[in-house]
């Protein structure tokens, strides 16, 4: 049992999805087969995406990725120290795969009202091998994607998406996920829709769609556009076992694509009633005169219409420490909490010990990591009741 009322992530699955994962169990066929591939097809058409490749992460997707970017059957591949930007509020698997792909992560502040990259920062750390922009939608939010595109266009740069915890939000009427040369998705838990464990990769480009195909399935010929020239050059291979790239593990299960593509049918849904859920929180707080001298909220960005992932709070006062204090009254009323993706990534202890982290300071992602925090928005309507219980909850905690 939680020991919180109000815990990050509650049970996302209705009877109906885990009927549908039994179903898939039942039928015995739990590796890679239809139901992947109905669900990459929904997926696809619903964002308006030319390809969707289902994997078993979104951290994986973001893998993917950069390995198609230094992938030899690229024609415009990146090399060995090319320069990708990344924000320094991102998650671990946002970072890692540029350092895994031998590029070189250059870290840019945030905008610390959208939580988003600051779009203003990025023209300074461009150089000559600046290459790409790995953008991080962050908690259903977005930054200015209109400059972002500017840039884009004016430096010939890629763009990556890490779209894991916007699903759903769109700017200017166009789904996040679907600017960029590839974007990432995840259906972990705590998500807009889940399927346990996995996550989508999209890309544009028919060439990138087979290397990453293949780069999925251990670098396999078998279903891709390449299958039948490489088959011509190697004839005394069995053509069913024909390995021509590099490759991983990182297809998902049978039953975690029949879970995700049926909560995917309700995503409407389900985006609705966090949205309304979150209204409700922020306006019972707003109302309450000693809370709403105490806490803010961040609100969407301009353009934007999201699809809120969780909660974030903004703590008004300044005091040292007051954070820390907060939290864990907080979390010993029965509200679970966490920090804002990762905080500042060039502060994390791997990112040091790597040596990817430079002196250089980044003011707005520290600001916020110091003054703010997340919690959950459940996916099921939260009656006055619970709402009541919330508020006392911050009011405890708060004094």
């Amino acid at each position: 049992m939680s020991k919180y009322f109000y815990p990050l992530v509650e049970n996302p699955f209705s009877n109906d999805d885990i009927k549908k994962g039994i179903k898939v169990l039942k039928s015995k066929q739990l590796t890679l087969s239809y139901e992947t591939r109905s669900f990459e097809e929904n997926f696809k058409s619903r964002i308006n995406s030319k390809y969707s490749l289902m994997v078993n992460s979104g951290s994986s997707a973001n893998l993917l990725a950069l390995q198609c970017l230094i992938n030899p059957y690229r024609k415009k591949r990146l090399k060995r120290g090319d320069e990708i930007l990344i924000p320094t509020l991102c998650w671990s698997t946002s970072l890692w795969p540029i350092i895994q792909s031998n590029l070189k992560p250059i870290f840019i502040d945030i905008n610390s009202e959208t939580l988003n990259i600051d779009e203003s920062q990025i023209k300074e750390k461009i150089s000559k091998r600046t290459k790409a922009i790995m953008l991080v939608h962050v908690l259903g939010n977005s930054c200015d994607m209109d400059q972002i595109m500017q840039i884009k266009k004016k430096y010939n740069l890629i763009l990556i998406e890490d779209t894991c915890e916007s699903l759903g939000s769109k700017y200017k009427n166009k789904y996040l996920g679907t600017f960029g040369e590839f974007s990432s998705f995840s259906f972990y838990s705590s998500h807009q829709i889940s399927s346990g464990e996995g996550g989508m990769i999209c890309c544009k480009d028919k060439t990138d769609y087979n290397i990453i195909k293949s780069l999925r399935s251990h670098g396999w010929s078998r279903g891709t556009s390449f299958e039948n020239k490489i088959y011509k050059k190697n004839l005394h291979l069995d053509k069913r076992f024909i390995f021509f790239n590099s490759g991983f593990n990182l297809r998902p299960t049978e039953v975690s694509a029949s879970i995700g593509n049926n909560q995917f049918k309700r995503i409407d849904s389900l985006i609705k009633i966090r949205t309304i859920n979150r209204k409700k929180i922020i306006n019972k707080i707003s109302k309450n005169k000693f809370l709403r001298k105490k806490i803010d909220f961040y609100k969407e960005n301009k353009f934007v219409s999201p699809s809120w992932f969780g909660l974030s709070v903004k703590i008004l006062e300044t005091k040292k420490n007051i954070k820390k204090k907060i939290l864990k009254k907080l979390e010993k009323n029965g509200i679970e909490t966490r920090p804002i993706i990762s905080g500042n990534f060039a502060k994390q202890p791997a990112a040091i010990k790597y040596g990817f982290s430079k002196k250089e300071k980044y003011p707005n992602t520290d600001k916020v990591y110091n003054q703010s925090f997340f919690i959950g928005l459940p996916s099921r309507k939260i009656n006055n009741n619970y709402l009541t219980k919330i508020v006392s909850a911050f009011e405890k905690s708060f004094k």
